[in-house]
């Protein structure tokens, strides 16, 4: 076993987004029996915790459709964390009665984004989130707050370490006790990352953060090792890199959650996971999307996978 690197948590806890962020913007619908395999693969490899569906307008995400469905193949197991995307009242009545453990609300930092992402100013977000926070009082359903753009916006360049504080702030106020910082946009660079963990350390001390980290720019993985510098213990990561904004330009995929895990074991902290079935879960969903994914430890496998000599040639001259 390898030793933890000085400074670095023991272990640290992954939300799979794949079955929500991953696939929300695949214009060809999966089927429902396809998604429930691939989150069942999910919890054969170890996985917890995943943010499973989207209670969203059919007709603005038609890939969520099925978000009671997917929900009621798993709502019975004990040993599986659940969460779901909610933008409205109408949402968050569906997914409380589907069982969900956890709502996730959602806003931008950018105030343009925002606009983008969900046709409403960032106010009339919060004010949003409000009536959500009152439906789920008494419920037994937690809320979860998400910071979209937290480190860049397209439109807007630079979102001010500020505006992250005071969304935080906002979110705690409303009883979310857990908080990502969504780097939607692929501009996260460990500096930023150091920046804006350690304001919302000081400032929501007893919000539990999380870092969900695209890899638009290559540095996603970088930018976990940051947040594990920092002692951050959650992250969020998508199977297969499967995933993107479709409201960013040129957005890539999420950080893959069996590069992750790779990132995580071979800096000696634990995930409570199996590499091979993750990269078994990796494959999966690359055939159930049918096209090649961007993960790289699902082609090359982990580092010490031994080869015969005979399986590559030998140079000559």
């Amino acid at each position: 076993m390898i030793s933890s690197i000085a400074g670095f948590p023991a272990e640290v806890v992954i939300t799979e987004v794949g079955p929500r962020d991953g696939l929300q913007s695949e214009p060809v619908f999966v089927p429902t029996a396809q998604k429930i395999e691939l989150v069942q693969a999910l919890l054969d490899a170890g996985l917890r915790r995943f943010e499973v569906t989207s209670f969203v307008s059919p007709r603005a995400v038609p890939q969520m459709q099925d978000a009671a469905e997917v929900m009621a193949a798993f709502r019975d197991r004990d040993d599986a964390h659940l969460t779901a995307l909610v933008p409205n009242a109408r949402g968050a009545d569906a997914a409380i009665d589907s069982g969900v453990d956890a709502m996730v609300l959602f806003a931008s930092a950018s105030e343009s984004h925002n606009r983008k992402n969900v046709n409403r100013s960032l106010a009339e977000s919060l004010e949003g989130f409000s009536q959500i926070a009152r439906l789920a009082e008494g419920t037994g359903v937690a809320l979860q707050g998400a910071i979209a753009t937290a480190f860049g916006c397209p439109f807007e360049g630079v979102v001010p370490v500020g505006a992250v504080v005071d969304q935080a702030r906002a979110y705690r106020d409303l009883g979310m006790g857990h908080i990502t910082l969504g780097d939607t946009t692929g501009m996260a660079t460990p500096a930023l990352v150091i920046e804006r963990v350690e304001a919302l350390a000081k400032a929501v001390p007893d919000v539990q953060i999380a870092l969900h980290f695209h890899n638009t720019r290559g540095v996603g993985l970088a930018c976990a090792y940051a947040g594990l510098a920092l002692g951050v213990r959650h992250y969020e990561s998508s199977i297969g890199g499967l995933g993107g904004c479709p409201f960013v330009p040129r957005a890539t995929g999420n950080v893959p959650t069996e590069d992750l895990v790779y990132l995580m074991q071979e800096s000696g902290v634990q995930t409570g996971t199996d590499l091979n079935r993750l990269i078994h879960a990796a494959q999966l969903a690359e055939r159930i999307i049918g096209r090649e994914l961007p993960g790289q430890v699902m082609k090359a496998g982990p580092r010490l996978q031994i080869a015969a000599m005979d399986s590559v040639r030998t140079a000559h001259g």
